[in-house]
């Protein structure tokens, strides 16, 4: 059975979910759809890029991925693409996304020629994402939907800065805990840290944090702690309760880490 994922900015109370998954299910009724999120904030290509690396390598090899978020520039004429990189397949604007998915673009990137049409481009998910994972879960080949690429366009992505006793991060995802994970990773905080101690500064000199914890309930109901998450990122939290919030911690918020 083929698995076509689903990472949207829609929210759930649209209509654009149920119509996607109906054309799915009337184009071939044997596939599994799985939505990941439809909560992304609008056009946060970013935050969807975030969700969808660290989701896709727990399906099956072969599953298809459409993230239909994107951020074309205004007059830009919309490029879409499908990737298949590390055994899955990707489904999306060319916009940059993808690039921050990937540290290497190994894999093969196809332009999407077939079923792109003027009209198409409103509701680019129904009309070209949905017959480009019906013709990938047929069995079709991704050289038949258009023009092979080079590569895939990319954006920076954010990564902090390290000293021989710093390192400079800042807050990427918040998530529906209100937890607030950093770019800063674990092998980068082990390789600067060489078993000294640290004092992890949060947003400002009032919070400060000198030891990592392994669970969240190491700590008291209400006290602020730092895991290493299951994607390997440091993690401002609260034991029950709501980091970014009570913190006032939102994306590019500052955190750095000083070792003695």
């Amino acid at each position: 059975m083929t698995v076509i994922t689903l990472t949207t900015d829609w929210v759930l109370n649209d209509y654009y979910v149920g119509v996607v998954k109906g054309a799915i299910l009337s184009g071939n009724a044997g596939v599994s759809i799985v939505d990941i999120t439809h909560q992304i904030y609008p056009f946060n290509t970013a935050q969807a890029a975030f969700v969808l690396k660290n989701s896709f390598s727990y399906f099956p090899e072969g599953s298809i991925h459409i993230m239909a978020v994107n951020k074309m520039a205004a007059r830009e004429q919309p490029e879409y693409v499908v990737v298949k990189q590390q055994g899955h397949y990707f489904i999306g604007a060319n916009d940059g996304t993808l690039g921050l998915m990937f540290d290497e673009d190994d894999g093969v990137v196809v332009s999407i020629e077939q079923f792109v049409k003027a009209e198409s481009h409103i509701f680019a998910a129904l009309h070209i994402f949905v017959p480009v994972a019906l013709h990938l879960a047929g069995g079709g080949a991704m050289e038949d939907l258009g023009t092979v690429l080079p590569s895939f366009k990319r954006m920076t992505p954010l990564l902090a800065i390290t000293e021989e006793s710093v390192i400079a991060g800042v807050v990427i995802f918040v998530d529906s805990y209100q937890n607030a994970i950093t770019n800063i990773r674990r092998d980068e905080f082990e390789q600067v840290q060489k078993g000294r101690r640290f004092e992890i500064v949060v947003q400002s000199n009032h919070y400060k944090i000198n030891t990592i914890s392994k669970s969240y309930n190491e700590v008291s109901d209400g006290e602020l702690l730092a895991v290493f998450n299951s994607a390997g990122l440091l993690e401002i939290a609260i034991n029950r309760g709501s980091a970014a919030e009570l913190l006032n911690l939102g994306i590019n918020s500052r955190v750095r880490v000083k070792f003695y």
